[in-house]
């Protein structure tokens, strides 16, 4: 039997636990493949979709920094890649189109839904404006949230990526008030520089549920200091788990059980 060729890429990726979870997934789903990693220079990005073509890859997911650039590289969008405007995974399909999916916003919802996170009528903070922002962005949107205030380090830009949000600086977080979600987009305080949050611990008064997409470290400083203010805090593991699982069920056609997401974590 051929086997099927998967992987993910990146311009970092020593902190990603991506190779472990899909090859559970793939154990627990009895399929035949492989999954590799490949950490790309931003000036290589333009031949990657076509390399993978060439060398009979079914599916690749992609982080960080690329979510938003590579999608010129594709020859389609899927439905929800299209309105949110970036992308975490290519299907390679049997006529070789490479097709770009968003499964950031299925395992962010996933994620909400399993952590009892109440949205609707809520004020969100998110703390950066990149492509995972932008699925999250869109989950809430669309699932009942009140207000969201993006934070970025370059407000003009931000403002041209979230022209329907409000966006601020990071020196403005002293003026934010009536919100109870604030939630890192940013690879601020990930591995292997752990010892930093995105933001100063005064500014999580406000707050009572902190979330971070970062998994590993799975205590990440920003939420060890939410938990010293009595938030409710959730790493981005289950997004992650939950995520996979919904790339496997579109690179093979298929839909796998939510105990595979409980079995995986156990893992970790």
């Amino acid at each position: 039997m051929m086997e099927n060729l998967y992987g993910l890429i990146g311009e970092k990726l020593g902190h990603t636990y991506s190779p472990q979870i899909h090859n559970k997934i793939l154990e627990e789903t009895h399929t035949n493949g492989y999954y590799g990693l490949f950490q790309v220079k931003r000036e290589n990005l333009k031949n990657v979709v076509s390399g993978l073509k060439t060398l009979g890859y079914n599916g690749i997911n992609v982080t960080i920094p690329y979510k938003l650039d590579i999608i010129k590289y594709l020859d389609s969008l899927s439905p929800e890649a299209s309105k949110i405007g970036a992308i975490n995974v290519i299907n390679i399909d049997k006529n070789c189109m490479a097709i770009g999916y968003n499964t950031d916003y299925y395992g962010f919802g996933m994620m909400i839904n399993h952590s009892n996170i109440e949205i609707k009528g809520e004020t969100a903070v998110i703390l950066g404006t990149g492509g995972a922002s932008k699925a999250v962005t869109q989950y809430l949107k669309d699932n009942g949230i009140k207000d969201i205030i993006m934070v970025s380090r370059d407000s003009k830009s931000s403002k041209i990526k979230y022209p329907d949000d409000k966006v601020i600086m990071y020196n403005e977080l002293n003026s934010v008030n009536n919100c109870s979600i604030i939630i890192n987009c940013t690879p601020v305080g990930m591995f292997p520089k752990t010892k930093f949050s995105p933001i100063e611990k005064k500014h999580l008064d406000k707050f009572n549920t902190a979330i971070d997409l970062i998994y590993n470290p799975s205590n990440t400083l920003f939420l060890k200091e939410a938990r010293e203010k009595g938030l409710k805090t959730i790493n981005g593991l289950y997004m992650l788990i939950a995520q996979a699982v919904k790339s496997q069920e579109i690179w093979n056609e298929t839909e796998i059980s939510s105990n595979v997401i409980n079995s995986i974590l156990d893992i970790f």
